[in-house]
C-alpha cells in the first residue's frame, strides 16, 4: 500500500522547509506554499541556488485578521510583523510571468545583510506562479534510497534536499516515473502527473546547513543518465485535477 510520508512547504522560496500533516491541495497547489520570493535588485528571483545557507532561515507564515510572517535567523534573532503591500508588480521567472507586491516591512533588510547582497520580498498574487512548472512535486522514499547505493561512499540521503511537496511510502524505487499521463488520488485530491523533475545543484545542498555535501547530481547520471542529454530526472510533477485535502498517512492510488 502506497501512503503519504511526509508534506513539506515553504512559505519564502529557497528558506528552511516545514512539514505539516495537512495541506489543502488547491486548483493552483497549497496556497501559501512559495507564497514569498526574493528578488535581487535587477529583478531576478534569489533562491537556493543562488544562496544554499537560505534554508537555515525559518519562517512563520500566519493569517487571523492579518497577515503575519515572522523569520527566525541562525543567531537567534526574530524578524517580525504584519505584512503589508505596495502597488502590484510584473515579475517574469521560472518560465512564466505573474503578478506579485513588494512586502514593506523589516524582511528585506534582514534578508539583505544575511545574503550580503540587496534583496526584496514579495509575495505573489496569482498561485499558479509559485512554483517551477506544476503544483505539485512527488518522490518515492525508495527512490531516494535507491539513490544512496549509487553513492561512492554508500550513505544516507535526506530526501528533504529534494524539496518535494509529497513523500511517497511503500513504492518502489522510481515507481513514480511510471505515473506519466495518469491520474493518481492524494488522499482526497487528484493530481495528473505530467513529467519528470529534472533536478539542480540543490539536490546536492545539506537541508539544515545548505552547504554542498553529496554529489547527488553525479550519482543520479551514473544510473540514470541524461534525458534529452541535458536533465538529470528525480521524481515528477504533476497538475491538479480535483482539489482536496493531503494527510501525512492518506492513501496514493493509481486511478
Amino acid at each position: 500500500m502506497l501512503t503519504v510520508s511526509r508534506l513539506s512547504i515553504a512559505h519564502v522560496r529557497g528558506l528552511r522547509l516545514h512539514h505539516p500533516a495537512e495541506v489543502r491541495l488547491g486548483r493552483h497547489g497549497v496556497a501559501d506554499d512559495r507564497r514569498f520570493l526574493l528578488l535581487t535588485a535587477d529583478g531576478h528571483v534569489f533562491d537556493g541556488t543562488k544562496l544554499g545557507t537560505l534554508v537555515q532561515v525559518q519562517s512563520e507564515f500566519s493569517r487571523n485578521d492579518s497577515e503575519h510572517l515572522a523569520l527566525t535567523f541562525p543567531d537567534g534573532r526574530v524578524v517580525a510583523a504584519d505584512v503589508a503591500l505596495a502597488a502590484p508588480m510584473t515579475v517574469t521567472a521560472y518560465a512564466r510571468t505573474f503578478t506579485a507586491r513588494p512586502v514593506i516591512g523589516p524582511w528585506a533588510d534582514a534578508m539583505s545583510a544575511f545574503a550580503g547582497t540587496d534583496l526584496t520580498l514579495i509575495r505573489v498574487e496569482r498561485l499558479d506562479g509559485l512554483t517551477d512548472r506544476h503544483p505539485v512535486s512527488i518522490v518515492s522514499d525508495a527512490s531516494v534510497q535507491e539513490l544512496t547505493r549509487h553513492l561512492d561512499p554508500v550513505r544516507p540521503v535526506d530526501a528533504r534536499r529534494f524539496r518535494m511537496l509529497v513523500e511517497v511510502a511503500g513504492a518502489s524505487p522510481h515507481e513514480e516515473d511510471e505515473w506519466l499521463d495518469k491520474d493518481v488520488r492524494i488522499g482526497e485530491a487528484v493530481v495528473r502527473v505530467h513529467e519528470l523533475d529534472a533536478r539542480c545543484v540543490i539536490t546536492t545542498q545539506d537541508p539544515e546547513t545548505g552547504l554542498r555535501d553529496i554529489p547527488t547530481l553525479h550519482a543520479i547520471k551514473s544510473y540514470r543518465g541524461l534525458r534529452d542529454g541535458r536533465y538529470l530526472d528525480f521524481g515528477v510533477y504533476a497538475g491538479v485535477r480535483e482539489p482536496g485535502m493531503i494527510r501525512v498517512g492518506d492513501s496514493v492510488t493509481l486511478m
